[in-house]
């Protein structure tokens, strides 16, 4: 199969990235806006803005973005992502075109085998995937890991500016690496943003910066990184964190750790840092000031 046109489930941060990229390269990409009023709220109106910067082309239904693909790619948010197989499955079947389904969601290895069977049960052809690194607007940055029977299909987007890699034919692998993945990186990020609350609610957070910067420099580098790109994320991370405890407590590990990352970032979406967009958040805020923010505004629930 020759990839020309590939739909994006949905253009918000990283698919737009995505979008904008094969774009770039010279691919068509599609996506299907028909239920994303810009009068419905400022997160439709946003994906809608940000699908029009990428020159996305709207048309309008998922039947319509089945009929146009060659490749489905979804990336939204772990608890969205069975319902979008569901629908595009239906129109899959309504169709009548066995397109190719890539999951590129942050969820357990155990969902997305049932995401594949809803898929392939409608005709349809399945590729587990997952992104690693940020939207990628900055080459090398990002990887996108694929497994399954079709994987290979999806190494044809290395020749428009993604980094593809193929790890095994088996359904589960690529979720499986991501979640081992996110688990290092936002659940560090998880626990660096609780303990340096309680530094500050301690009246210690000088003492305790200028003993980790001295001591562990690697790690004050990557939390003054990580902490300013979190906050506007953290409503995404939730699900992300729930998804991780699945997957480990599937497992037989235990699943409260990341339960507890997941706490963590439900306290931070609530907070003004947390409800701002990434393009209204400021990555130069300095982190002792992020810390007070989420402090003081997270202390009637306590974290």
């Amino acid at each position: 199969m020759q990839i020309q046109t590939v739909g994006i489930l949905s253009p918000g941060d990283m698919g737009q990235a995505i979008a904008a990229v094969l774009n770039q390269h010279g691919l068509k990409t599609i996506a299907a806006l028909e239920d994303r009023s810009d009068v419905y709220d400022g997160l439709r109106l946003r994906t809608r803005q940000l699908a029009a910067a990428a020159n996305v082309q709207d048309v309008g239904s998922l039947k319509q973005l089945v009929i146009e693909s060659d490749v489905v790619l979804s990336v939204l948010v772990p608890a969205a992502a069975k319902e979008a197989a569901e629908e595009v499955a239906q129109a899959i079947s309504s169709v009548g075109k066995s397109i190719l389904y890539v999951d590129a969601n942050a969820i357990a290895p155990e969902k997305v085998k049932s995401v594949a069977q809803i898929i392939e049960s409608n005709g349809g052809q399945f590729v587990d995937a997952s992104i690693i690194g940020p939207p990628p607007r900055v080459p090398n940055r990002t990887r996108i890991y694929a497994s399954g029977k079709q994987a290979i299909e999806l190494e044809q987007l290395r020749d428009y500016g993604l980094d593809v890699r193929v790890i095994g034919d088996e359904i589960g692998q690529a979720s499986g690496l991501k979640m081992c993945y996110a688990a290092l990186t936002k659940g560090l990020t998880a626990i660096g943003t609780e303990l340096l609350i309680a530094a500050h609610r301690l009246g210690l957070d000088q003492q305790l910066w200028d003993e980790v910067s001295t001591s562990q420099p690697e790690l004050a580098k990557i939390l003054t990184r990580s902490l300013p790109s979190m906050t506007p994320k953290a409503h995404r991370w939730v699900g992300e964190m729930e998804e991780i405890a699945d997957t480990f407590q599937a497992l037989d590990l235990t699943e409260r750790i990341f339960q507890g990352a997941a706490d963590v970032y439900r306290l931070v979406k609530e907070t003004s840092l947390g409800r701002e967009t990434p393009e209204e958040s400021d990555r130069d805020r300095p982190l002792p000031d992020i810390v007070t923010t989420l402090s003081q505004e997270t202390l009637k629930d306590g974290i």
